[in-house]
């Protein structure tokens, strides 16, 4: 199987990059992590090699996958994944063997599913999602591009994630809301009221903290 397996490379070298490993089942074979910092570049994780950016040229048979971001970044996303200059068809989707995937459900490019994920009927999820382990998106969700969703959150049903925001672990959304682009939901809050655009809320019930920095 793994003889069949397509070559594979992950952009940086990070905590999510090193979460992915695990993901790839058969269906993919990581031949390096692209990663801008010297001092990891010529380094080994995990049997892996850590390689330059220009890895991306020099390995044009291998697919990308590109997974960047935390509650501190997420914002630049798009601007460091767009930097890389990938072309629309070598950007990988990776479900984890073990997350289940509606065949009536939507993916887009360069989403990463880790364990036990759940997306359930008619739900649409973005270019350049990653979703952590045990996360449920419910029927009817759409969660635009660049988007980043922790471990452990409900989305309930009808929800909309605008893009580019942070959903933090632990946290759930009651049906119908709708996440402003740019927000951030703090771990462990429950979301019980649309959030507006480029908004940080956090507790039980969410509640706005401050505006973020892309509201200045």
């Amino acid at each position: 199987m793994q003889g069949r397996a397509r070559p594979l490379l992950i952009f940086p070298c990070n905590g999510n990059a090193v979460e992915a490993l695990d993901c790839l089942g058969d269906a993919w074979a990581c031949v390096g992590f692209v990663d801008d910092t010297p001092a990891k570049q010529g380094t080994v994780r995990h049997g892996v090699p850590v390689l330059p950016r220009t890895a991306l040229a020099e390995r044009a048979d291998a697919a990308v996958l590109a997974v960047p971001g935390s509650p501190a970044s997420y914002r630049g996303r798009a601007a460091v994944v767009g930097g890389l200059g990938v072309a629309p068809e070598r950007w990988a989707t990776v479900v984890h063997p073990m997350a289940r995937v509606s065949p009536l459900a939507t993916l887009g490019r360069n989403v990463l599913i880790m364990a036990g994920v759940v997306v359930t009927s008619d739900a649409t999820i973005g270019d350049h999602v990653c979703v952590l382990p045990n996360t449920v998106i419910h029927h009817d969700v759409t969660v635009g591009d660049w988007t980043l969703i922790g471990a452990g959150v409900t989305v309930a049903g009808g929800c909309t994630l605008g893009p580019n925001c942070y959903i933090g672990s632990g946290s759930s959304l009651i049906h119908d809301v709708t996440i402003g682009e740019r927000s951030l939901v703090g771990l462990g809050s429950n979301v019980i009221r649309d959030v507006p655009p480029d908004a940080v809320v956090a507790g039980n019930p969410a509640r706005a903290l401050r505006a973020s920095a892309g509201a200045r």
